[in-house]
């Protein structure tokens, strides 16, 4: 199903990206969630554009949004498949104006992410995955076939969060850099950076921090079908629905060599 499923649901992130485009070229007001996180009319038409399309293509196929109310673990679990939905991932870049925010949906199958897409609408970039391979497309141009790159020790580049550089992700750097030299980083929004890996501009994206499941279950099946994993601290690869709670443990985004980055955490 995921694959034929495929072109309707970049038409559909293209449209949501339409709808957080009309909000992002005005005013607009900013909420806080009960978490401090912040809200905006974005992201709500965002997800009733997403919500109201993924009805129609797959009736009676559970949705997962952050800005919806999440079902009962207990009924959830008994869930197969499911849609997994950030309409816009990185509010607070789309707040700063810097274009790095993206919409995310994912369909996850007995706990993993089978089909990706992650829509930049600013950008005019999106990537997406259909559980074989992973593409890249740059406004109307042709969809590209990217790859995750093999890990070179003497040229390391790492992808932080704009938002997220914690002490934790800070200390990591300090200690690649004594192993290998200094790397490279790139600092960016959202789950893009995940892309980053993805297409093999970054080696590692570490994100030592909290997240949800809807943060990175779209990037997640572009970098595997792009033969990268996202792994936890134990090199387990995140699942998805196996828990009470939708947050995340922390993780490595990481490339085509499946080197233990949490060495660098001591």
């Amino acid at each position: 199903m995921s694959h034929a499923l495929l072109p309707a649901l970049i038409r559909l992130a293209h449209e949501a990206g339409d709808a957080i485009m009309q909000v992002y070229r005005g005013d607009f007001a900013v909420q806080r969630k009960q978490d401090y996180s912040p809200l905006t009319e974005a992201d709500l038409a965002a997800h009733r554009v997403i919500a109201a399309g993924l009805q129609r293509l797959t009736p009676g196929v559970p949705l997962i949004s952050e800005e919806c109310e999440l079902a009962p673990f207990l009924e959830r679990r008994q869930w197969r498949q499911y849609w997994l939905v950030d309409p816009l991932d990185g509010t607070r870049e789309f707040v700063k104006r810097n274009d790095e925010f993206s919409v995310n949906i994912a369909l996850i199958d007995q706990g993993r992410p089978v089909l990706g897409v992650i829509h930049a609408p600013a950008l005019g970039l999106s990537y997406y995955a259909d559980g074989k391979a992973a593409y890249k497309q740059s406004g109307s141009g042709s969809a590209i076939r990217i790859q995750a790159r093999t890990l070179d020790f003497g040229h390391i580049t790492v992808a932080v969060s704009r938002s997220h550089l914690n002490n934790k992700v800070q200390t990591m750097l300090r200690n690649i850099a004594k192993q290998h030299g200094e790397p490279d980083m790139i600092s960016m929004g959202s789950s893009l950076k995940i892309c980053l890996v993805a297409e093999g501009r970054a080696d590692v994206y570490p994100r030592l921090g909290l997240t949800s499941e809807w943060d990175t279950a779209a990037g997640q099946c572009v970098l595997e079908c792009a033969g990268g994993q996202v792994v936890d601290r134990h090199g387990l690869a995140l699942q998805y629905n196996g828990k009470d709670t939708i947050l995340n443990p922390e993780f490595f985004a990481r490339g085509a060599t499946a080197h233990d980055w949490n060495q660098y955490m001591e």
